[in-house]
């Protein structure tokens, strides 16, 4: 299964025995974004046989920083709960404008387990006017037996980013908005500095996408990236506001055939932390 599969793919394999549709919609917990309620827009409208996967509830609950990712095992049991066993093929799908499937994604590699997004998500699915359900899908009866494998996310914490300001040895590329790279708009998070990590770059994550939410192709994905300085086949790791859109990046350079490692922290933690430099302006 490719990573990025088509409406068109989805719908002809719906009935399919080991396809297991998950909505991984998120509350939007994102500063200056609109407080949503997932489960509820699962419950009046989804995928027919889709699951939710209650991406909201995939976090380290021990972490004081949000949506911090969660132990595999934690993981690994929600996967067993929904019903994914060793051969189930996973798509994943969004009702948003972060695209939170990647974080789903992001998240559920840290288990072991690689799934595919759905290109344009449900705004796609539903323009196409294709079926919607409101019908909720019975859960098994009793969980599988899958059980986390070897991660293939690599995650970054605040020390090795510290580290790498002084080796170079990653680029460092930022999802988040222009405004908020540069300084020019203040971080809406209280008692966080505004600015960037400093030797970072900026790619803020809806210029991988075309204006309906669509993904660019592998070209002008790699072209998003040089045109930031960026060059994915070399180390790189992905930063944001809370760690949700970075993954968009991490996403990006796997559609090119890279791996890209995550600051799950994020700015929520550098730009709050005493011993971190920031930079404003441009990159």
């Amino acid at each position: 299964m490719e990573a990025l599969v088509t409406t068109d793919w989805l719908a002809e394999r719906l009935g399919d025995p080991d396809l297991l549709v998950l909505d991984a919609s998120y509350t939007s917990k994102i500063p200056g974004a609109p407080a949503k309620d997932p489960r509820a827009n699962f419950a009046a409208a989804h995928i027919p046989r889709a699951r939710f996967l209650d991406l909201d509830s995939l976090v380290d609950q021990r972490d004081p920083l949000p949506s911090m990712l969660p132990p595999p095992d934690q993981v690994a049991g929600r996967l067993r709960a929904l019903g994914v066993g060793q051969g189930t093929r996973v798509v994943l799908y969004e009702d948003g404008l972060h695209h939170s499937a990647c974080r789903a994604w992001w998240v559920l590699r840290s288990a072991g387990l690689d799934a595919a997004l759905l290109d344009g998500a449900l705004a796609k699915w539903r323009r196409e006017g294709r079926p919607l359900d409101a019908a909720e899908v019975a859960t098994p009866a009793q969980p599988s037996t899958f059980g986390p494998s070897t991660p293939r996310t690599t995650v970054f914490r605040v020390d090795q980013m510290l580290a790498n300001l002084a080796s170079g040895t990653y680029q460092v590329a930022d999802a988040r908005s222009a405004a908020r790279f540069t300084g020019e708009e203040p971080d809406p998070r209280p008692g966080s500095a505004s600015g960037h990590i400093p030797g970072s770059k900026n790619i803020p994550y809806p210029s991988f996408f075309h204006s309906d939410g669509t993904w660019k192709s592998r070209l002008a994905i790699a072209q998003v990236f040089a045109e930031a300085g960026i060059d994915p086949a070399r180390p790189l790791v992905a930063t944001c506001g809370s760690g949700i859109t970075a993954a968009v990046i991490v996403f990006a350079a796997h559609l090119l055939g890279h791996d890209a490692a995550l600051y799950d922290g994020s700015w929520s933690e550098w730009g709050i932390h005493p011993d971190t430099p920031k930079a404003m302006g441009p990159a």
